[in-house]
């Protein structure tokens, strides 16, 4: 594509990160799929962005499918795509969007993976005095007793943690921000940690989680941590942080039954993906079912 194209996507994804705000993270992941548009342009022929045309973009699909992309992962791509036409058409650097119409392919939706709530309770159960233990039982709790993603846990800092009130303030995707109650098992663990944090906090740091280092302890600080202490506590599957965000949701919507409250409680912009959890409730009902009732299962000729 022509300079005058690489200069219009850098424009796009400052607007992305100033006027909308978007995280760093997301910002590159935007930047990835539509540097990977502009080389399928290259090779197509395409050299600015309003002489691509919607049988290109159909044709950009199938080259992702046929590089084996999930549909989930083409989907993301083409939204990227279809903000960036809707910017440029605002802007007037376009004539026409060629993306509308078209389609990711379906992919098998794959459940989350859950714990049990018995294999949850072992896990967050760390039995020590170490100010490292004490940390990451905080940690582990606040997980699993809020279902905060990993970047809302790394990013909270002291002021957005009320333990009297039991609530904890986070800013999730979009930028959005949310209060989620902090049950009174992971109130009693931040407490204690937030007795040792001095042991390791720098001058002026206001995270809730540092690391040894007195700084705020990183994302991949915490995945180590917990799939250290998953192996320890003898836990027969691979743990991460979301897996407990997961197991928070399909916990509370088998109990509670309140799929808005969920959706409150996990800052899920669309009910429907709060919905994938009704699924796995629907699983454990069957399973239920399945063991208890009478005519569930064939009885065996005598």
């Amino acid at each position: 594509m022509h300079e005058r194209a690489h200069q219009l996507l850098e424009k796009f994804l400052r607007h992305l990160g100033v006027e909308r705000r978007l995280s760093p993270l997301t910002l590159r992941h935007y930047r990835r799929d539509l540097t990977q548009c502009m080389a399928y342009c290259d090779s197509a022929g395409v050299t600015n962005w309003d002489s691509l045309t919607t049988a290109e973009v159909r044709g950009w699909v199938a080259a992702m499918h046929r590089r084996g992309l999930s549909g989930k992962s083409i989907q993301r791509a083409l939204s990227a795509l279809r903000s960036c036409y809707r910017y440029l058409l605002r802007e007037q650097a376009v004539t026409h969007h060629p993306v509308n119409g078209v389609t990711a392919p379906k992919s098998a939706r794959r459940l989350p993976k859950t714990l049990t709530a018995d294999q949850a309770t072992r896990l967050v159960m760390l039995a020590g005095h170490d100010p490292l233990m004490v940390r990451d039982r905080a940690l582990l709790e606040l997980l699993y007793s809020s279902g905060l993603r990993l970047s809302e846990v790394v990013n909270l800092n002291l002021a957005e943690l009320d333990l009297t009130g039991g609530l904890v303030r986070v800013t999730g995707k979009g930028r959005k921000v949310r209060e989620v109650p902090v049950g009174a098992k992971a109130r009693a663990a931040l407490g204690a940690w937030l007795a040792a944090r001095h042991r390791f906090a720098g001058v002026g740091e206001v995270a809730v989680f540092v690391a040894r280092s007195g700084k705020r302890l990183g994302g991949r600080a915490v995945q180590y941590r917990l799939k250290l202490w998953a192996a320890r506590q003898g836990m027969e599957v691979p743990v991460h942080p979301h897996m407990l965000r997961h197991s928070f949701a399909s916990h509370l919507l088998e109990s509670s039954g309140d799929l808005r409250a969920v959706q409150e409680m996990l800052g899920h912009a669309n009910i429907s993906t709060t919905q994938i959890y009704t699924h796995l409730d629907f699983q454990h009902l069957a399973k239920v079912y399945d063991q208890a009732h009478p005519r569930a299962h064939k009885k065996t000729t005598p």
